[in-house]
């Protein structure tokens, strides 16, 4: 089996279960998972104090249904900043609540932000504003048939 190195120690096939266990329900208890990886829940507790020490584990979080909440549309928007106007960008994606997530890529695009709105009007006015300081190209997101998950760890990514 390949072990998977962080900066610390490798990470062995226990740790790769548990990171699969907890990616599918953050929420389990520890005894339940110590159940499913055959060790005792204070091994279990060790491992993933551990595993959150060495920054593997950053937080244990929500996966929200955004229409729930109203926004009915999502989209992917690659935001090209205008000369001298990186950082102006950057602050406004910053202080724009509706885009949730946003990383910063190689590329002829500086920024690709995932954005959620209520409608097309309320997507329009969020874009008008970047406008002033950048081009966008923006691609409405219809499905997602691969939502976040796992990358390949432990004895799965051999080939």
């Amino acid at each position: 089996m390949k072990r998977l190195q962080n900066s610390e120690r490798p990470l062995d096939e226990v740790d790769a279960r548990l990171l699969a266990l907890l990616d599918g329900n953050a929420r389990l208890a520890v005894a339940d998972l110590a159940r499913q990886v055959e060790l005792s829940a204070p091994s279990v507790a060790e491992r993933i104090r551990r595993l959150e020490q060495d920054g593997v584990i950053r937080a244990f979080t929500l996966d929200i249904d955004h229409r729930r909440l109203g926004y009915q549309l999502q989209a992917m928007v690659r935001v090209r900043p205008l000369p001298g106007k990186l950082h102006l960008v950057q602050r406004l994606i910053e202080e724009t609540p509706q885009i949730i997530e946003c990383n910063a890529v190689t590329g002829d695009d500086s920024f690709l932000a995932r954005l959620v709105v209520h409608d097309v009007e309320e997507m329009d006015a969020i874009l008008h504003r970047l406008l002033a300081y950048a081009t966008t190209s923006t691609a409405i997101i219809k499905s997602s048939p691969v939502p976040r998950r796992l990358p390949p760890i432990g004895n799965m990514s051999e080939d």
